[in-house]
């Protein structure tokens, strides 16, 4: 039975590895720097304006946010890196609080949701975090999300310049997105889907 991703429900929020859950139902881990359109990603795969919190500005998810789906998986929305305003120490504490999910969880992983800017070369940080998902061994779905953000004619090379950055092979799946349009919601369902099942 595919997951019914129109039922879905806040869960809850760890902001320390204490809070993290742990109860043997699937995981799909959501990461990406601070401005790339994460929880709109989320809300577009729910159907949801603002089930995870979309900020005005970039750095709003602070903590670990589970939300339950079809009461059967969660998807995590991991603290955004990269561009949020807030002090050195809140950025240690949140890469400290993501290493040890990644550390601690992997095993609850299954699967990790890289979230680049299509029209952006993939940044360090993105590669640190490409770099977690495959020393963790979860399947890994890189979304390339603001593709309405494109001309036709430059999705082939900006996807290209993304799987050249990350180093990605034939079997790595990358996937061009727009949480403002809904453009790959549909096999990006599919895929949390198949990774749920296997």
């Amino acid at each position: 039975m595919p997951l019914n991703f129109g039922k879905a429900a806040f869960s809850r929020s760890a902001g320390a590895p204490k809070d993290f859950l742990k109860d043997g139902l699937p995981q799909f881990a959501f990461a990406g720097r601070s401005n790339v359109g994460k929880s709109s990603v989320i809300n577009r795969l729910l159907n949801r304006k603002n089930l995870a919190y979309v900020g005005a500005s970039p750095g709003k998810t602070t903590q670990i946010n589970y939300f339950l789906v079809d009461d059967r998986a969660y998807l995590v929305d991991l603290p955004g890196y990269g561009y949020a305003k807030v002090s050195q120490a809140e950025k240690e504490r949140w890469a400290k609080l993501m290493e040890t999910y990644f550390q601690e969880g992997a095993d609850a992983i299954t699967a990790g949701v890289l979230i680049v800017d299509i029209r952006h070369k993939p940044t360090e940080n993105d590669k640190v975090m490409h770099g977690w998902f495959r020393e963790s061994g979860c399947p890994e779905i890189i979304v390339a999300n603001k593709l309405d953000k494109l001309k036709k004619s430059q999705v082939e090379p900006a996807l290209a310049l993304i799987r050249e950055t990350l180093e990605l092979t034939d079997e790595d799946i990358l996937i061009p997105f727009s949480a403002e349009k809904g453009m790959g919601k549909d096999e990006l369902i599919g895929l949390l889907n198949k990774a749920c099942e296997s």
